[in-house]
């Protein structure tokens, strides 16, 4: 342990911010710079803290209201979803969607968490004349759609009710949950049965569902979904899809 500690000492201060957000990034929670040292960088106290000031000074993290701990902030986020975008040429993942498709022959797609929203990085569309699209790199939200409505049933209980009884759950359809007690009492379903099905509720005549992605931890790395109009996908039909979706999820997962 004291052989590291004297290893991450001499590392340069440019892989040690690296090093910091690599931490942050598998830890997965907020954490203060104490925290983040004690996984095992090791560094002299006015070190880290210089460091991590500096992180979230360029926007690369932002301190959480507690005042201590930081979260990526959204310079590092924008990173992301880029990093996410360029890979959508990654032919193993997008093969999966296609194989995806052929069995549900409605658009399908995958998403990934960003702040209070989704956003889209890879598709396949369907060749009917009659779809609904939403664009690569569209931000939808979390309490209007299905790949929402899972995304939320897999955060921590606590996180998930604290950002619904405080967001606007702004309603796009009648159909759409507006009201935080509602949405919370269908989220344990929605984990347990590992999916969660949209019908009507961020665009009418939209019907689909979605699965998560998850990695060992049980955290959700990206989720999979299609969706439909209701002239041609039936709840019956999107029910039928799920064993392929689901599948397809697991293919995503394995593919880390």
């Amino acid at each position: 342990m004291e052989d590291d500690t004297q290893n991450n000492r001499n590392v340069p201060p440019s892989l040690r911010n690296l090093q910091i957000l690599e931490v942050l990034a598998h830890a997965a929670r907020p954490m203060t710079a104490t925290e983040i040292n004690a996984a095992g960088l090791g560094l002299p106290k006015p070190t880290i803290h210089r460091l991590v000031t500096h992180l979230e000074q360029e926007g690369y993290l932002s301190r959480q209201l507690d005042g201590r701990s930081y979260l990526p902030g959204q310079k590092l986020r924008q990173m992301m979803l880029g990093v996410m975008h360029a890979s959508q040429f990654d032919l193993p993942r997008h093969d999966v969607l296609v194989r995806l498709f052929a069995s549900v022959r409605e658009t399908c797609s995958i998403s990934i968490p960003d702040g209070d929203a989704l956003v889209y990085v890879d598709r396949v569309e369907t060749h009917w004349p009659l779809r609904l699209v939403i664009e690569l790199g569209a931000r939808v939200p979390l309490h209007a759609t299905a790949a929402g409505k899972v995304c939320l049933a897999h955060m921590p209980a606590a996180a998930a009710e604290k950002y619904l009884r405080n967001a606007r759950l702004h309603p796009h359809t009648e159909r759409t949950f507006t009201e935080a007690e509602a949405l919370l009492a269908e989220l344990p379903r929605i984990r347990e049965q590992g999916h969660a099905t949209d019908e009507q509720e961020f665009i009418p005549g939209m019907v689909g569902a979605s699965a998560p992605a998850l990695d060992p931890r049980g955290r959700v790395l990206a989720l999979l979904t299609f969706h439909g109009p209701i002239q041609r996908l039936s709840m019956q039909q999107v029910m039928a899809h799920l064993p392929a979706l689901k599948r397809a999820a697991g293919e995503i997962a394995a593919l880390g």
